[in-house]
């Protein structure tokens, strides 16, 4: 790969993400302006969904930081941030579906987030030993250090693959829950579809990047092999 390619490259896996984030940002910001016609906060949605399921075990609370919304499987609680759980916005009602959405995938034992649950100490630790060895591998030239490098950071590539599924499964259970409810109405659905899309990009973009640079390290590998 010649340099003009390599500054093409870096620039993509760099622009990539940079774009997913602005686009979720931008959506989300404009349909929290947005008042929900049902007049409920992220707090009564989440509460409401999660009553119609039978999970009447699972709490939802208040959480600190800008869309630090998330499900914790572990407590049985959804966390959402302050703005989507005591306000009325399209956004917030959106967003709040969605980590119910995953409070449901839990209860069901839904098949990719038990997967991602046993993933989560493999690539916790991968994500921090990876580029360790693969940093050694490339500049003192061992092959061998650089093949342990690629498969802990083939381990992380898996569980960035695997919450694929589970995100869209969220999501779309979000967007059922809610036109069945009546939370949503008129021309809201398309409005909170278009937030949980633009939310669903960021974990496209991290994946995409993350299969890229473990593409780009087995070229390495090969080269260096077959330099041997």
């Amino acid at each position: 790969m010649g340099l003009g390619m390599y500054i093409v490259y870096f620039i993509v896996i760099l622009a990539l993400p940079m774009y997913a984030q602005f686009k979720v940002k931008s959506t989300y910001n404009k349909f929290s302006d947005v008042h929900a016609q049902s007049g409920m906060t992220g707090a009564e949605v989440a509460r409401k969904i999660l009553d119609d399921n039978g999970l009447f075990d699972v709490r939802v609370v208040p959480n600190q930081g800008f869309l630090s919304d998330h499900y914790n499987p572990a407590t049985k609680t959804v966390a959402l941030s302050e703005s989507n759980f005591y306000e009325t916005s399209i956004a917030g009602n959106a967003v709040a579906a969605h980590e119910v959405g995953h409070a449901i995938q839990h209860a069901e034992a839904y098949s990719f987030l038990t997967l991602r649950s046993k993933l989560v100490p493999v690539a916790n630790i991968s994500s921090s030993a990876s580029w360790i060895f693969v940093m050694i591998g490339l500049f003192a030239n061992m092959s061998g250090m650089l093949l342990v490098g690629i498969g802990l950071l083939a381990a992380g590539v898996l569980f960035q693959i695997v919450t694929l599924p589970v995100e869209f499964d969220a999501s779309n259970r979000a967007m059922n829950q809610l036109v069945a409810t009546g939370i949503l109405r008129n021309n809201e659905e398309r409005s909170a579809r278009k937030v949980l899309n633009a939310a669903a990009m960021t974990y496209v973009a991290a994946t995409l990047v993350a299969v890229m640079e473990l593409a780009r390290l087995l070229l390495i590998f090969i080269g260096m092999r077959s330099d041997d």
